[in-house]
């Protein structure tokens, strides 16, 4: 850029500058500052798209600055504010839903007492189901015991095609009734689980509200104690 450009071009800022607050003034309205590509300070009633990006300031009637327009954001940007957005409202659903089990669990049992009585139960149904299975697959295991007897007692004979199917049925409700206890004992882990931590739940929440308390008893016991010295 050669001298005489330069000097045109600081020309114009200080030109453009120096008449800002009669621009603003003449207007009688809103008037944008901004600054185009080759660093020139314009002032208008509007910010030109092309200007858009690179943000702009808002002027007063008296050319005095009142509000910043941040320029536009960049994809990334615009992409790093839509993942903060999104991991905020995350926060905000997981805090209400946090939220409203503990409603609801204050809601079902004024107790600790009332927490191990529930569990018991549902433990204490769970077990009778375990003992259910359990007895009826001894009763399988010696019913598979003695066909396997009956079959061993055959030799080198052809073994019947009912027996056969009593030894695969057998088998099949060996291996249905294993499942079955699985699945119960899996269960009354999980139900151990879900009442210990709703107990331990149960006694923060409890604990939170009894501070509270105490501290609105002080804080009303400090006020009343001040209006008393008052009089």
């Amino acid at each position: 850029m050669t001298y005489g450009k330069q000097t045109r071009i600081a020309l114009t800022v200080f030109v453009v500058t120096a008449a800002a607050p009669a621009l603003c003034a003449a207007a009688g309205a809103t008037t944008y500052k901004w600054v185009d590509d080759q660093g020139v300070v314009h002032y208008s009633d509007k910010v030109p798209p092309e200007a858009v990006n690179k943000g702009a300031t808002v002027l007063d009637k008296q050319g005095r600055p009142t509000k910043k327009i941040e320029p536009a954001p960049t994809p990334e940007q615009a992409k790093a504010k839509a993942a903060a957005d999104e991991e905020q409202r995350a926060q905000a659903r997981a805090t209400e839903d946090q939220a409203r089990k503990d409603r609801a669990l204050m809601q079902s049992y004024t107790t600790e007492a009332e927490i191990d009585v529930a569990k018991n139960r549902a433990i204490t149904t769970l077990d009778a189901q375990i003992k259910s299975a359990q007895a009826y697959s001894a009763d399988l295991t010696r019913r598979q015991q003695a066909l396997q007897k009956r079959k061993a007692s055959l030799g080198d004979k052809p073994v019947p095609i009912d027996l056969e199917r009593d030894l695969n049925n057998v088998d099949v409700e060996l291996a249905r009734e294993a499942t079955l206890i699985k699945q119960r004992q899996d269960e009354v882990a999980s139900v151990t689980a879900k009442y210990d931590t709703d107990k331990k739940r149960w006694r923060e929440i409890k604990s939170d509200q009894q501070r509270s308390a105490a501290a609105g008893d002080a804080v009303a016991s400090k006020s009343s104690a001040a209006a008393g010295a008052k009089k």
